[in-house]
Order: C-alpha cells, then sequence, then structure tokens
C-alpha cells in the first residue's frame, strides 16, 4: 500500500477519493476517515452506520471507544507511523513530506480529558483510514472559502492525508484541464466521498467515476434537503433556490439526472451518509452519525470567556433574509443577551460586517476555520447565539461536556424578502425545529429607532 500523505496520481488504485468545495466539507471527511476507522477496527459500534435508519444521536458525551487497536486495522502501512491513546484518539501520521499550501500552521492547543495534545506537542490523534484516502480540494473563487480551506487542507495533510488542490474554476479551461487530470482517479476509486450533491462540478465527477461505494458527508443543512429530495425522487435543486429552471439548468439536466440516479442505491451500488443532521432517508441508504469524535480527540477543552457570542449567517446574502430585518434582529439579540462578539460567515458581505461593527457595536470575528473546531479550540462565550444554521446541529456535539450552551433564534416570517424560495420559512423551521440540546428563542426583540 503506498504511503499517505505523498501525493501521486497512480498510488491511489482502489483507494477512496473525496471531493470537498468548502472548509465544513473537508472538516467532515475527517471525521467521516475517523469514524470509519474505528468501524473497520470494532465492527460495531456507536460511530458504526445501521442501514435505513435515521442517524444514532450521542446524548450526555462522546462514545467510549476502545484504543487497543492494532496499526493495521487502521490502515498502517510502511511509512506510516501509529501510537494508541486513550478514549477514541489514535495516532496515524504519514512520514512523507507533501507540497506546502501557503498556510500557517495549525495548532490544537490542549487534549481533551483521556486524549492526546495535538500536533503541537505529539503526533497528533491523526485520521486513520481503512484503505488510502485523497481529498481533492475543487477550488473556490471566494477568498475568504479559499483561507479556511487551505487552512483546512493543511490541518488534514498533518493528520496524514493526502490533499490535491485543483485551481478548478481558474480559467474557461480550468474545468476540463481539471476532469481530464483526475480521469484516471476517478476509474480507479473503489469509494467516492463528496460533500455537495448538488454542485455540477461533482455531478460532472460522478458522471465519470466507476465507484459502487458512494459517501456523503455533511455540507451543512443542504443534507437534510438532499435526502428529501433523494427520498421523493426530485431533481437536486438547493432549498433556497426558486423552482424556474434557466437555461444552464436545461443544459446540465441530464448531468443532474444521471447523479440522482448514482446516489440512489441499486444492485451493487451502495450509498451512505455520513450526517449528524436528523435525516430520515429512503430505503437502501445506510446513515452512519457524525458525532465529531475526531474534532473532540484533537482539540480542546476550550478556554470559556463567560460571555456571550453571536454567529452570523449568510442568509441575507442567498437573498433569503432582508438586510434591515437581519440587522435589526441583530441588535435586538445583542442587547436582550448581552452579547459582544460576533463570528461571521465565510460568505457575509463587508458591507454588512462593518454596519454590525458600527452601528450594533459587535466585535467582528472572521474565523480561520469552521466554527466547530474555533469553538472547540476557544476561547468561547458561555452561551452561543445563532439563527437557523448548521452548527445548531452540530455544534452540541462537538461541545457536549463543556458547560456551553447553545441557543437558537426563529426567523420570523416578516424577514423574508420577496424572492425567498416559497420552500424557505418551512425549510428554517424545520432546522430550528428537529435541533437537539439547544435552547429555543423566540423571534429577536424589536429594536428601538429600526422600522
Amino acid at each position: 500500500m503506498p504511503r499517505r500523505g505523498v501525493s501521486s496520481q497512480d498510488n491511489h488504485q482502489g483507494g477512496t477519493l473525496a471531493f470537498v468545495e468548502s472548509p465544513v466539507q473537508l472538516l467532515n471527511v475527517l471525521e467521516w476517515a475517523y469514524a470509519d476507522a474505528l468501524c473497520a477496527s470494532e465492527g460495531t459500534g456507536a460511530l458504526c452506520a445501521s442501514e435505513g435508519t435515521g442517524a444514532p444521536r450521542v446524548s450526555g458525551g462522546p462514545p467510549a471507544l476502545p484504543a487497543s487497536e492494532s496499526a493495521a486495522a487502521f490502515g498502517a502501512s510502511e511509512g506510516v507511523v501509529a501510537r494508541h491513546a486513550s478514549l477514541d484518539t489514535v495516532s496515524l501520521r504519514a512520514a512523507g513530506g507533501v507540497a506546502d499550501i501557503g498556510a500557517a500552521p495549525v495548532s490544537s492547543g490542549t487534549a481533551g480529558p483521556g486524549g492526546s495534545a495535538g500536533a503541537g506537542g505529539v503526533e497528533g490523534t491523526g485520521v486513520g483510514a481503512s484503505d488510502d484516502l485523497t481529498v481533492i480540494v475543487l477550488s473556490p473563487h471566494d477568498p475568504m472559502t479559499r483561507g479556511q480551506l487551505r487552512r483546512m487542507a493543511e490541518l488534514a495533510r498533518e493528520e496524514g492525508v493526502t490533499v490535491r488542490w485543483e485551481e478548478a474554476r481558474g480559467g474557461a479551461s480550468a474545468p476540463l484541464r481539471t476532469i481530464g487530470g483526475l480521469a484516471s482517479m476517478l476509474r480507479a476509486a473503489r469509494r467516492i466521498v463528496i460533500g455537495d450533491p448538488f454542485s455540477r462540478y461533482v455531478q460532472l465527477l460522478l458522471a465519470m467515476a466507476k465507484a459502487r461505494d458512494l459517501i456523503v458527508v455533511d455540507d451543512g443543512t443542504a443534507t437534510m434537503e438532499f435526502i428529501s429530495q433523494l427520498a421523493r425522487g426530485e431533481r437536486l435543486v438547493r432549498w433556497h433556490r426558486r423552482g424556474s429552471r434557466g437555461p444552464r439548468d436545461l443544459i446540465f439536466a441530464p448531468v443532474s439526472a444521471n447523479a440522482r440516479r448514482r446516489l440512489t442505491p441499486g444492485e451493487g451500488r451502495r450509498v451512505e451518509v455520513f450526517s449528524s443532521m436528523p435525516v430520515e432517508p429512503p430505503p437502501g441508504v445506510t446513515v452512519t452519525a457524525n458525532t465529531f469524535a475526531w474534532t473532540r480527540a484533537r482539540f480542546g477543552p476550550p478556554r470559556l470567556t463567560g460571555g456571550t457570542d453571536l454567529v452570523g449567517t449568510s442568509l441575507v446574502e442567498t437573498g433569503v433574509v432582508d438586510l434591515e430585518r437581519y440587522l435589526e434582529a441583530v441588535t435586538g439579540l445583542t442587547r436582550e443577551h448581552g452579547a459582544t462578539r460576533y463570528f461571521a460567515h465565510r460568505k457575509e458581505s463587508p458591507d454588512k460586517l462593518h454596519r454590525i461593527s458600527t452601528e450594533v457595536g459587535l466585535e467582528i470575528v472572521r474565523p480561520d476555520l469552521p466554527l466547530e473546531l474555533i469553538a472547540r479550540r476557544g476561547p468561547i462565550g458561555r452561551t452561543i447565539l445563532s439563527f437557523p444554521s448548521t452548527v445548531v446541529h452540530t455544534l452540541p456535539l462537538a461541545l457536549v461536556g463543556t458547560g456551553i450552551k447553545v441557543a437558537v433564534c426563529d426567523v420570523d416570517p416578516a424577514w423574508l424578502t420577496s424572492h425567498a424560495s416559497p420552500n424557505a420559512q418551512g425549510f428554517l423551521s424545520g432546522v430550528t425545529g428537529t435541533a437537539r440540546d439547544v435552547q429555543r428563542l423566540p423571534y429577536a426583540p424589536t429594536s428601538p429607532g429600526r422600522p
């Protein structure tokens, strides 16, 4: 078996290819690889898949997992050093070097109870896999997303995972160049892991893949909509988009239809969803719980500030929520709960963040990693406020046992724009209503001086 951490197009015959376009997708690929390694070693356990059922939940704390596993069971091979720790921590670090991607080293800080220190002090917790894993980053245009992806790619490489960075959108010829360069790897891969089944790029790549084992990892709340559409046999459309189909949609319709067929279980074809979301998959789809076991083993526990932090959302940027109504809600929550910091979503506009800073008085924090890792590393407030988003499902899992309270504020229907999808209110209510271990807040208090 080729050693992990060494980029080689020819070294992944029969291995696993993962395609990611956002930092959250890459985080969840690492979580999947960690859970996959534990399940491959144990055969059964809290993290292992259950066909046709919703993802099992963690209550009261992380699952206790045996640590006395052999290096070979976790994919250790020539060039890989394995070290065992307690609880659910397993160390697998690649001996080979990798290309620098320009990101500063990621420090993991202090390990949690029973875990080991991260890369700053020892060889790290590592991500084991039952076969060789290569992550293909299909780089987006957005500078904030690219920055977080580079940081996550550096962290993945520290964990012994091969990362291949593709400038997949760097000019008119980039898609053809990228797809052509990946063709042999796609044909050879035994398993394909994707983070965004709605992505046209990913759908094109799926059309070329020969793998009969497909895994979809969480891409935020979009996973919930993907499962619902798959169960109903509908075409794959992002929840915040209106139903009208433009010329590009019509051109890509056959590709999208083929992707939906590939993502539907059939004879000789297995589909797994790795999720922390409350999903109800169609028959035949395997569900594995994402409990953020790797994040908890690798980072924390966090230092608490004792204050309140507010998590931002890109609902304004996607055209779902009116800007002025959103600013009003942020102002009301800040005054009601004494929030002092605002953790910006990577897609929030600079102009909106400037107004939040100057008009509301919040300190703007632009995270360089997904919020689950930022919160787990700390410092973080004792209370975290959020609008309906992925974090109301993921933060309680990543922060279990820390004493941090997560609260979610509903979106008032009056905040929606005239351009919002007819499904928007129901979808957002579902995100809030299905969240566990969170405090549900009423609509944000009205702020004096705003319409």
